[in-house]
């Protein structure tokens, strides 16, 4: 660090890019006055056009088209990366090995295997090295699990979870990273690798998985002619290449606390924009949640009168995780979005870097390593017809 100050740079200027830019833009004006300094110092993409954009609208000093400048660079200390998953590797162990703190996108690797080389490769420094699972600064998930470890819901008997999203509906959307790799490597690493750890983060670990079934829709897409951004439509070439990996799976699981769970995740559901959502079923209440209406959460208990009682809605407010100091007006009901989940990463990220700060710290290589075995199983119980598997 440079007199007391991170400087900071953000490999892939795509959507998710310009979100991790976003939030270090922000990050100091969150919780406590204690942040230290962040530079804004590159973005980086192949594309330079698009890095110029990013790098313009989020006040980032350069643009940098290759990952390996920001390696050798003096003045960069962290980086988030945020590129296609077969990427991940090289650049995160070439990263760490020139002593920056990382921040990966999910998964963190197409494989078990490499997940488990890059947790090898953070463990061989000292360097802050953790995986961008963004959901879990959400207030009202991070309620919903303060309310079943002080033992509201009672035993946990059924947690049921779906990722749906309609981005890849249009068969016109074209051909990306997204759509190429085999079974697992589709909706189920990209929005299920979500759906898992949300899971986990609110129930504990899974132990097995059984019935997985995984289907593709859509299996040809056309080719771009150029670079594509997010899920945007762009100008074709005329050809068509085949989808070689999933657009809906769904699957049953059995945590180790001996509740059940169902999953399902779809990125061809109809109307449906960014819908993360849960309920979850103990002896004593029950919970629900959905990422659409950030600002609210479901809640029951026998606390009301039986005649009475049922789910009732709860606004996130001051006495909920990251509302008070996490946003300019910390009332309760003035809302917040998915966009402001990046900003409390940011700064948990460098607030472990610098070691203050108050925020819970963000998942490590390993938690990452420990979705992606999640995946695998549910993988290798698809190609099994639905046989039941053992995680890890």
């Amino acid at each position: 660090m440079t007199s007391g100050s991170i400087g900071v740079a953000v490999i892939g200027a795509g959507m998710a890019g310009r979100a991790h830019a976003a939030g270090y833009r922000s990050a100091g004006t969150v919780f406590g006055t204690d942040s230290p300094d962040v530079r804004l110092v590159s973005i980086v993409d192949t594309n330079e056009q698009l890095a110029e954009d990013a790098r313009r609208r989020y006040g980032f000093d350069r643009v940098d088209t290759d990952w390996r400048a920001v390696a050798e660079a003096d003045d960069i200390d962290a980086v988030s990366v945020v590129v296609a998953n077969h990427l991940h590797r090289e650049i995160i162990e070439g990263l760490l090995a020139a002593g920056k703190h990382v921040l990966c996108e999910k998964p963190i690797a197409p494989t078990v295997e490499d997940a488990k080389a890059m947790a090898a490769a953070a463990d061989r420094t000292d360097r802050v090295a953790v995986v961008g699972y963004t959901y879990r600064r959400a207030p009202g998930i991070g309620a919903v699990r303060d309310e079943i470890r002080a033992g509201n819901l009672g035993e946990l008997i059924h947690y049921n979870g779906h990722a749906w999203y309609d981005y890849a509906l249009d068969p016109l959307t074209p051909m990306s990273w997204r759509y190429r790799g085999g079974p697992g490597s589709g909706v189920l690493a990209d929005t299920g690798s979500h759906m898992v750890d949300t899971a986990e983060f609110l129930c504990g670990p899974i132990v097995e998985v059984s019935g997985g079934t995984l289907l593709t829709v859509i299996r040809e897409r056309p080719v771009p002619a150029g670079v594509t951004m997010g899920h945007e439509r762009a100008e074709l070439t005329g050809e068509t290449e085949p989808v070689g990996n999933e657009d809906v799976a769904t699957f049953t699981a059995r945590f180790a606390s001996g509740a059940i769970g169902t999953f399902s995740t779809s990125r061809v559901a109809h109307g449906l924009r960014n819908g993360l959502a849960f309920e979850v079923f103990g002896t004593a209440g029950s919970a629900a949640f959905d990422l659409e209406r950030t600002g609210e959460f479901l809640f029951s208990d026998n606390s009301p009168r039986g005649e009475v009682n049922g789910q009732r809605r709860v606004i996130v407010g001051p006495e909920h995780p990251y509302i008070r100091r996490g946003v300019p007006m910390d009332a309760g009901g003035v809302g917040l979005g998915t966009g402001d989940l990046f900003v409390y990463q940011t700064r948990a990220f460098l607030d472990q870097i610098s070691g203050g700060g108050e925020l819970p710290p963000c998942p490590s290589f390993h938690d990452a390593v420990r979705g992606l075995e999640v995946l695998d199983a549910v993988v290798e119980s698809a190609l099994g017809a639905g046989v039941a598997v053992k995680v890890g």
